[in-house]
């Protein structure tokens, strides 16, 4: 759950029909970033470190998974369940997540108020994704709660992508759907318990570049406790083929989960919660053996579960076929008080009593406010229904990159901008950037957001390309238009 609802709290991305856009069509220049050191990994930077109870967790929880299979058949030879067949979604889409308490104390202070000039490029392709109105082979999509939660994947041949409980797949060069709309648990045909009858959705697409294969996952809570998380890993790079599908138990609600891909494990994050979806118990972060889900074999999870100090913890996630240096810890992050929170997990599958999760290390930034108070003011068009900012938190995902004489880390979370609007509705809000790197030069900072006095930017989404290219996609308002995407470089 990315955030549920709670009156008229409504996460942005209400458009009519939701737009999946693979495109060159990028604009140079709204971002600036320059590297800093990475915390784990230059001592350069210690001057603007702080210890913040820093802690080193040792014994994980191991989670053995409760059923394991390979599908019977290849998902283009499965009976899809269609959104059309009565399923009513799930009644836990409106439980509510409990929103961070580190609301910075003053507008963005160092907006980029300029861009540079926009640069000519031609679209590669366009076509329509899931969303109202949509009609696949399978039949038409049905938007039936809210939030969408939507998430996509762009694969080998493929692109795949699951709004609210449906997904699809795309071929990616002709924008043909050649599956779908199928509610998600098609993909647990067969496999028994809540992954097979549940279909509760918050779901995950991932696509696994070093080993071409598809990493697709949502929860099973309607039935709980106990609650499941499913997960399904493709057999080769289509994603119509055949799957090794994995349930793993846990006794607390696990909400709000992420996944990253990293080259010893499959990192997840979730935020727990009690039963009636009322307490929040803190975060909880995983990492599952990926080695053993690559082939089918029985797998684990090694967990640490974190106080309620913390939440919303995201793991970093894999760019590029090369990997991080051998033995790296993947880096887990959060948003503090005017901080970046930092924890690296090592797992060691062979002896899981030495695998270790370390932090936070405090990471001092400039003073900033969260967009809309980390709560909802963006207004739409024709409408008075406002958007939830999802200020009062970092953005999935944390993009990592290896580019050989340096890796980087890359950051969003949108803040206020000091434009003097001030509003509860309509505040102007904009998009801080950190890229966070390592290299043998002096290490340096310019984390700067799009500057809101025109349009507001939030929910958005970065990666970073070969070379120095950095690219986001976020979500925007203008007076004079809906809210929508804008794509950058």
């Amino acid at each position: 759950m990315k955030r549920s609802l709670s009156g008229s709290r409504t996460i942005g991305r209400s458009c009519q029909t939701c737009r999946s856009i693979l495109s060159a069509r990028l604009l140079r220049g709204i971002f600036l970033a320059a590297g800093v050191a990475l915390a784990a990994m230059a001592a350069s930077a210690q001057e603007d470190q702080r210890k913040e109870q820093e802690a080193v967790y040792n014994g994980p929880e191991v989670i053995t998974d409760v059923r394991s299979d390979e599908s019977p058949a290849a998902l283009r030879d499965t009976e899809p369940l269609s959104p059309q067949s009565g399923w009513q979604g799930s009644r836990f889409r409106n439980r509510q997540i409990r929103q961070t308490t580190s609301t910075g104390l003053l507008p963005e202070i160092v907006p980029q108020a300029t861009a540079a000039p926009l640069v000519a490029t031609t679209t590669v392709f366009n076509f329509d994704g899931l969303g109202q109105g949509f009609v696949g082979p399978n039949g038409r999509f049905v938007l039936d709660s809210s939030p969408p939660s939507p998430s996509s994947a762009v694969g080998a041949t493929q692109f795949v992508e699951w709004v609210n409980e449906s997904f699809a797949v795309f071929n990616k060069s002709t924008g043909h759907v050649v599956y779908g709309p199928a509610l998600g648990n098609t993909l647990w045909k067969g496999f028994g318990g809540p992954c097979e009858t549940n279909n509760d959705g918050d779901p995950i697409v991932q696509y696994d570049v070093a080993a071409g294969r598809w990493v697709l996952s949502q929860f099973a809570v309607s039935s709980g406790p106990p609650y499941f998380q499913c997960i399904v890993v493709s057999q080769t790079s289509d994603a119509t083929g055949k799957y090794f599908r994995y349930a793993f138990k846990f006794t607390s609600f696990n909400g709000d989960a992420k996944l990253a891909v990293w080259p010893d494990a499959y990192y997840m994050s979730f935020d727990m919660l009690t039963a009636d979806g009322g307490g929040f118990l803190g975060p909880k972060v995983c990492a599952l053996h990926r080695a053993a889900m690559l082939t089918g074999a029985a797998a684990t999870a090694q967990c640490f579960q974190l106080s309620t100090a913390f939440e919303s913890l995201l793991p970093s996630d894999l760019d590029g076929a090369t990997p991080p240096p051998a033995g790296s810890r993947n880096y887990f992050f959060n948003l503090g008080l005017n901080t970046l929170r930092l924890w690296k997990f090592h797992v060691d599958w062979t002896t899981p009593a030495k695998s270790t999760l370390t932090g936070p290390t405090s990471i001092a930034t400039k003073a900033f406010m969260q967009a809309c108070g980390g709560g909802t003011c963006i207004p739409q068009e024709g409408t008075t229904q406002i958007l939830d900012s999802i200020g009062d938190r970092l953005m999935n995902r944390v993009a990592y990159r290896n580019f050989g004489g340096h890796e980087s880390i890359v950051l969003t979370h949108s803040v206020h901008v000091a434009t003097g609007n001030t509003g509860s509705v309509g505040m102007s809000c904009g998009v801080r950037v950190a890229l966070r790197s390592s290299s043998n030069k002096a290490p340096s900072r310019r984390i700067q957001p799009i500057d809101g006095s025109a349009a507001s930017g939030w929910i958005k989404w970065a990666t970073l390309h070969w070379g120095t290219a950095f690219r986001a996609k976020l979500s925007i308002q203008e007076s004079v238009i809906r809210a929508g995407c804008l794509q950058t470089l």
